[in-house]
């Protein structure tokens, strides 16, 4: 039998040992004494602790219109202040406590908290004292609060004040909350020792805490006390021991323990199939996890949303977003709310699988059920975006976050960053990092990669080096994928030498190179024709005990190919088997393309068939080297035999395999002007080959796309061939094929560069009747176009139109103001359209106002020098 829980007061718990660790931060306040009445400063009405004294010693207290018209002012400071230092009957005051906690905007803090507890247990008010004390616990919000309570408890030790179990196990659970297990052992020790005797509910939350950290041999120890204390497992104990198995991987001891419940006559409930669910669905065995569903209803208890939260995130994870949805149907069909969790997990999983507009959907079924976006709502579908090159609807959606109140957090900046970078727009990403740090967001290791990385690759090696050292600077600690980066960037921009002495630095440090650093190296030396430089590189790599990558491998096979050293080469790939690391689909492509320029047909053929037998499959690359191949030597069917294998095997084709395509019929059209290279390639087509281009491709059972249209005009467009463009634009709607974002930006941008500005405004306004947003860079050609030819009422009545869109007012300071119009002079302009902005509400932050103005200032003073 258990013994009885009632608090034994005959000897009353150490709760000095108890939470013994520390010095109470309000020891002092409790030891001071408390004035007597003749010692009451005079009142002084300024001082609301006296104002309300002054109340509060009235019987009539909770009537006097005073105490209402001082409660909107009060603080939980005030309220601390007044029971520490008034000598207020602790009746009232707890009254009072109990009153003013009730008002709307007020929050007891734990120092007001305290100060009533002190007053409670000095006055031997044990029982309410308990009740404030559980109050105080459930209130707690941070770990750094429920070591002051701990403190403040502990203080109540010289009192004779003594928690009731209930106050202990509520203290076990806050505590088990915030994962402060040392904490929780020290504490359910001081029960032990005071003789308060923990019950199931204190068992089974000291077990469920080791579990949750899968440390299932301290779990055991506590199992071992309830045993001993004549108690029995329930079902929240068998659950506590499946999520233990789980998080520790063995699940076979989880499904055991699962299975082993209802023959111990222990219910199971829907907490335990949901945590075995979500161990399976972690440990990737989500159609054993989907069969448990049916059984729940079996066991008499409904799957509910946070069960169906767990499938529908690891479906989306496994890439299964239909069967997510499907899941998501069912629960909405069995009159279920799906909360912000199980939406953000839809709209996560349709972001990695590049279907943003089913994520907007699921964003707009959200709103439509009164389910409000969070943060990480927001910063999935911003990242999905940027990941889809729509930097400019990000940004966008950047706003309307920021408009209902929703503050970006460091992912959601960086991911804007990355956007930003993608699409060239460095300087914008740089004034975001500005943004993020003046909004108190530290960068981190992957924000400092990200632009270490886009500097390089914009060829702005040295900005790069001090970009590394303003971050160490700052204490952000950069990890071996900038050192990288930094290490690749310098090696293209020609600077070996200086790439070799970061490496040696690296070396020397605390952050260590890798496989990929010296990868980086080597790929640096081979494009510097140094393959003998590079190889020696690859030994140093093994000294160090490092084990090169496929990419390492291929970078040298490459060079080694490209140089005629083919033997030498198959002796890499041959050592490359050797060591365990398997050629990828770049090695092979390689080998193949390097047979191709040869000539050599059958060859690069016979790599295809080992490369799939190897179960490598070919990507756009290999095929798109495969066609070109076959087109160099004439051999026209076998390149749209190749085509059509790629297709059927799930590769997209893409700009490349058209323009490859393209110059097999030019070629058989025996065209002898015609250039080999792409430039060459289009400023020669005739819409006649287009077309027959298209035939060919329905002969052999690809109809083609808008991919195709948009591939084959933005081919036409790079050469300003904008009436070829506009003419398959023309033949795409006939087919009934809408054009997408991206072909409306191709033929806006190159009706731009031919000074048609008209003509790009009205793609502009179709556009937008479809549903697009334009890029801002389409506005920025549009606009300084405009801006160069005099046009200046025009230009200001398109940026208005603009305005109304919805982009990012920061973004459009950035890339229209500054790197549109103030880069070419027009500060009079740029100054007229910030004040279009200020009286359209479009203010930009005050970062970027300040430097706008400072900008501008600049600018007129440069004229007038």
């Amino acid at each position: 039998m258990l013994r009885s829980t009632a608090v034994i007061n005959a000897r009353r718990p150490a709760v000095a040992t108890l939470l013994a660790s520390r010095p109470s931060s309000s020891s002092s306040a409790a030891a001071a004494a408390v004035p007597t009445l003749s010692e009451t400063p005079t009142l002084e009405f300024s001082d609301p602790s006296s104002q309300l004294f002054s109340i509060l010693s009235r019987p009539s207290w909770l009537s006097d219109p005073g105490l209402r018209r001082l409660a909107p002012s009060l603080t939980s400071g005030h309220v601390a202040d007044l029971v520490r230092t008034r000598p207020l009957d602790p009746h009232t005051a707890l009254s009072f406590f109990d009153w003013i906690g009730r008002q709307p905007g007020f929050r007891h803090s734990v120092e007001s908290y305290s100060s009533i507890l002190q007053a409670l247990a000095r006055s031997k008010l044990l029982g309410p004292a308990n009740k404030i004390a559980i109050f105080m616990i459930k209130s707690c919000s941070s770990a750094e609060e429920m070591r002051s309570i701990l403190d403040s408890i502990k203080a109540l030790d010289r009192f004779g004040f003594t928690p009731t179990l209930r106050c202990f196990n509520t203290l076990l659970m806050a505590l088990a909350r915030f994962a402060m297990i040392a904490e929780m052992k020290d504490l359910f020790e001081s029960m032990q020792k005071g003789e308060i005797f923990p019950n199931i509910y204190t068992y089974n939350t000291m077990i469920n805490a080791y579990c949750k950290e899968g440390n299932l041999g301290e779990a055991k120890i506590y199992l071992r006390y309830l045993l001993q204390a004549g108690l029995s497992p329930d079902t929240h104990t068998y659950t506590s021991f499946i999520l233990g198995y789980c998080r520790s991987g063995d699940l076979v001891r989880a499904c055991r323990i699962f299975l082993l419940m209802p023959l111990r006559g222990c219910p199971r409930n829907e907490v335990s199939y949901t945590v075995l669910i979500q161990g399976l669905c972690e440990a990737g065995c989500i159609n054993e996890a989907s069969s448990l569903l049916p059984r729940m209803r079996d066991d008499g208890c409904v799957p509910d949303v946070y069960t169906y939260t767990v499938m529908i995130d690891s479906l989306c994870k496994e890439g299964r977003v239909e069967d997510a949805e499907v899941m998501l149907n069912e629960v909405s069909g069995r009159g279920l709310r799906p909360n912000v969790v199980t939406y953000n997990a839809m709209i996560d999983g349709y972001c990695k699988a590049g279907k943003i507009d089913a994520a907007f959907g699921v964003l707009g079924l959200m709103e439509s059920n009164a389910c409000k976006p969070n943060v990480r709502t927001y910063t999935e579908l911003i990242c999905g975006l940027c990941q889809e090159r729509k930097v400019h609807k990000a940004m966008a959606l950047l706003s309307k976050m920021i408009g209902a109140g929703l503050s970006p957090n460091l992912v959601t900046y960086t991911a804007l960053i990355q956007g930003q970078c993608k699409e060239g727009y460095i300087d914008s990403a740089l004034r975001l990092l500005d943004l993020m740090e003046r909004n108190g967001l530290v960068p981190n290791q992957w924000t400092s990669s990200i632009l270490i990385d886009a500097l390089c690759k914009g060829g702005r090696a040295e900005e790069a080096c001090l970009f590394l050292d303003s971050f160490m600077q700052k204490g952000v600690e950069v990890n071996e994928v900038a050192y990288t980066a930094l290490i690749d960037g310098l090696c293209k921009a020609g600077k070996i030498d200086v790439a070799r002495s970061l490496l040696e630095k690296m070396a020397s440090g605390k952050c260590l190179p890798d496989s990929y650093t010296y990868s980086a190296l080597i790929d640096g030396l081979c494009r510097e024709n140094k393959l003998q430089d590079a190889t020696s590189i690859l030994d140093d790599m093994l000294e160090e005990g490092l084990k090169p990558t496929v990419v390492t491998y291929t970078i040298l096979i490459d060079e080694m190919v490209r140089v005629g050293e083919f033997e030498y080469a198959m002796r890499i790939l041959n050592q490359m088997n050797s060591s365990g690391c398997k050629p990828d689909v770049c090695t092979y492509t390689v080998f193949i393309r390097s047979f191709c320029k040869e000539g050599r047909l059958e060859k690069a053929e016979s790599m295809m068939v080992q490369m799939k037998a190897d179960g490598v499959l070919p990507n756009s690359v290999t095929y798109n080297t495969l066609i070109d191949g076959y087109g160099n030597m004439g051999l026209v069917d076998r390149a749209f035999i190749a085509f059509k294998e790629m297709i059927d095997t799930g590769c997209e084709p893409n700009d490349e395999t058209y323009v490859a395509l393209l110059k097999i019929l030019l070629k058989r059209k025996q065209i002898s002007s015609v250039s080999i290279d792409t430039a060459g390639t289009w400023k020669n087509l005739g819409m006649d080959t287009v077309f027959e281009l298209m035939e060919k491709m329905s002969k052999w059972g690809y109809t083609p796309t808008i991919n195709t249209y948009s591939a084959l005009m933005k081919g036409f467009c790079k050469v300003d061939r904008l009436e070829e463009a506009k003419s398959l634009l023309f033949h795409m709607q006939e087919c009934q094929k809408p054009a997408s974002e991206d072909i409306y930006t191709i033929i806006i941008n190159c009706c731009c560069r031919l000074k048609m500005y008209i003509e790009a405004l009205a793609f502009i306004d179709s556009m937008t009747e479809c549903g697009h947003l334009p890029h801002l860079e389409s506005y920025q050609l549009l606009l300084s176009g405009l801006c160069d030819e005099g046009r200046f009422e025009k230009a200001a009545s398109v940026f208005c139109s603009l305005l109304s869109r919805g982009y990012n007012c920061d973004e459009i300071a950035w890339k229209i103001l500054i790197d549109a119009l103030l880069e070419k002079g027009h500060v009079d302009v740029c100054s007229q359209m910030l004040s279009i902005m200020e009286e359209r509400h479009c203010r930009p932050s005050p970062q970027t106002y300040a430097r706008m103005l400072e900008e501008i200032s600049g600018g007129v003073n440069g004229v007038i020098k």
